[in-house]
């Protein structure tokens, strides 16, 4: 399929968050698949509508609208990734987090343009008890992916079939999201699943992690807890998230320089 634009939606992850910044803007995995489509396809625009900490409901009725307003036929294909915001928090909803998720989907299904989706990395190997609960919440949020993908013909990115994606050499130092090499594998799997021009070997495991020795990992613990574990506590107590009042990096079809 070939096409002329690429309509990026959803939270954090496909915002960029963590990878290089370019002009202001964090980069991203989808900003890198958008470089290789811009060299491969002619008039190609590409719009990012994603803003961190939205969750699927946000994305549902901010972003989808507007998505819905740019497709251009069936040369539009629309990356959706949204739910890792609603399934971590505490008092997560996995009923209603279904319900919004397949009216999204089904949505941009009706427009006529392809729909890629994205299940989330149920065990990224942590031992915590927190990890623990997500992990059992994220394997039942990826059944549901899995299931309306497969109904409305999506294609599908599930990094729970690829071994290598558990290492915490992908993963930033606020232990959340994606860090620029992460962004950079997850580009290459999404061009090589479009027959895109990609690095071959974006499956190679990286080495086995370095073990700190206790000094260490009780430092690297506090850096964590100071720079990443208290604000988001912080904006949890006051009810905010980090998205309240940002704007989307590229809200109108850019035609897009690599």
């Amino acid at each position: 399929m070939s096409y002329n634009r690429f309509i990026a939606l959803g939270d954090s992850m496909t915002e960029g968050m963590q990878d290089e910044k370019i002009k202001g803007n964090y980069r991203g995995w989808a900003d890198r698949v958008a470089d290789v489509m811009a060299s491969n396809y002619e008039n190609f625009t590409y719009a990012n509508l994603a803003i961190r900490g939205k969750k699927v409901g946000q994305v549902l009725r901010e972003q989808v609208p507007v998505a819905l307003g740019l497709v251009n036929g069936p040369s539009t294909i629309i990356s959706f990734h949204a739910g890792a915001n609603d399934v971590i928090r505490p008092k997560y909803d996995p009923v209603k987090t279904f319900a919004e998720y397949d009216q999204a989907v089904r949505a941009l299904i009706k427009s006529g343009a392809t729909v890629m989706l994205f299940c989330v990395l149920e065990d990224s190997g942590a031992k915590t008890r927190a990890a623990k609960v997500w992990k059992l919440r994220f394997e039942a949020f990826n059944a549901n992916v899995r299931k309306i993908a497969s109904e409305v013909g999506a294609i599908l990115l599930d990094p729970n079939q690829e071994s290598s994606w558990r290492h915490p050499g992908f993963i930033h130092e606020d232990r959340l999201h994606l860090n620029s090499l992460g962004h950079y594998r997850v580009a290459q799997a999404v061009l090589a699943r479009l027959s895109l021009p990609h690095d071959q070997s974006w499956r190679t495991p990286l080495p086995p992690p370095v073990k700190l020795p206790l000094v260490g990992q009780i430092k690297q613990n506090l850096r964590w807890f100071i720079l990443y574990g208290i604000p988001w506590a912080i904006r949890r107590i006051r009810k905010k998230s980090s998205g309240d009042g940002r704007s989307p990096k590229y809200p109108a079809p850019t035609t897009w320089k690599p």
